[in-house]
Order: C-alpha cells, then sequence, then structure tokens
C-alpha cells in the first residue's frame, strides 16, 4: 500500500491548491510550513476565514467589501462626486485609484471581465447594477479602469454600446508610458498606446 499523507493533510493540501495562484507543490510547502513552523497561526488563520461568510459582505450599490451592518464608506460620503462613477473589475482596484488621490467620485465593483474562454458572461457580472445604477444617479460621466487586455477591451466595448446611447459621457483611463519610464524599455503596444493617446502641452 503506498504511503501518504493522513487524510486530513490531504484535504488541506487539496484545499489549498485550489487557491488561485497555488499548485500542487506550492501547497504541499504551504501544508509543512503550517505543520512544522506554523502550528500556533493556524488557529486565529481558522477562525478568520470562517469570519468571513458572517462578517464581510459587498456594498449592494458598489460592490466593495464592507463589514456586516456597516454602512459603505464611498457610497455614503457627501463629499464624494456621486455624477462621476469609475468603473472596476475588482474590489482591490478600488484601493488602488483611492491610493492615488486622484478620483473623488463613486465606484462601481464589477467582479471580473467578459471571458467567453472561461464562460464569463455579462450576467456574471455586476452589469445591470451598472446600469440601474447610472441612471438614479442621473451621472454625467462614466471613467472604465479596466485592463487592456483582451478581455478588458470587450468589456469596455460592451459597456460603451449600451450606455452611448443615453448620451452620457463614457472615458477611459490613459494608457501608454510610466513615470519616469524610458522609450528603450517600453514594449510596442504600450508605445502605440501612449502616441495615440498622447495631449497637447499646456
Amino acid at each position: 500500500m503506498p504511503i501518504d499523507y493522513p487524510p486530513t493533510l490531504q484535504r488541506l493540501i487539496a484545499q489549498l491548491k485550489s487557491l488561485p495562484g497555488l499548485g500542487p507543490r506550492s501547497a504541499e510547502r504551504l501544508m509543512l510550513w503550517m505543520m512544522q513552523t506554523g502550528r500556533d497561526r493556524v488557529p486565529p488563520l481558522a477562525q478568520t476565514l470562517a469570519s468571513l461568510a458572517s462578517e464581510v459582505t459587498a456594498c449592494d450599490d458598489c460592490g466593495f467589501f464592507i463589514q456586516q451592518g456597516s454602512a459603505c464608506l464611498l457610497c455614503h460620503n457627501p463629499k464624494r462626486n456621486s455624477r462621476l462613477v469609475c468603473v472596476v473589475e475588482q474590489a482591490a482596484d478600488v484601493l488602488r485609484l483611492e491610493r492615488s488621490g486622484a478620483f473623488h467620485g463613486l465606484y462601481h465593483v464589477l467582479g471580473g471581465k467578459l471571458s467567453p474562454l472561461d464562460n464569463v458572461t455579462p450576467e456574471d457580472l455586476r452589469l445591470e447594477a451598472l446600469f440601474e445604477r447610472v441612471k438614479a444617479l442621473e451621472a454625467e460621466e462614466i471613467i472604465l479602469a479596466l485592463g487592456s487586455d483582451v478581455e478588458g477591451e470587450a468589456t469596455a466595448s460592451y459597456i460603451t454600446d449600451l450606455l452611448r446611447p443615453s448620451g452620457i459621457t463614457i472615458s477611459r483611463l490613459a494608457q501608454g508610458l510610466p513615470a519616469g519610464g524610458a522609450l528603450d524599455h517600453v514594449d510596442e503596444l504600450t508605445l502605440y498606446q501612449a502616441l495615440h493617446g498622447r495631449r497637447k502641452v499646456d
């Protein structure tokens, strides 16, 4: 009979390798760390994971994570411009934009992007909620802060096609050269986008 880890550890490895970015070897290494040096950190980790379902939820309006029973600090901030809505793929994108200090409107988290290969359809994203929210807020501009990959472009085009008849202003984040970047370190696609996204010098 072949020797293997005890059933409990096999189940742990199976659960770990089902997480994004963790393959069988990474899952096994993490299990070994827990058993050999991280045993004292397992109980608080398990407690935190168990509390996720009961203590954390997504805001019904913007989709960003909030504590259960708490108001969303983004949606209920009277200082934010409710006529300006920034559409992002994931909740983490909200934090990146907030840390830049450049945006003071509202957000809308889609929860992903259209991807036929991964069977992600419009019904799988918070697109209907976006369209309803745009009407309710009487938004004047929608900023599509989506990735420039094929899926991101497809999602942006889908949203643009459905919102354009309403007459609302639709914009996308500028793409091109990174701050402090030199041309010899830039790929052709980024350079193409930088040229087409050029602006007049004031």
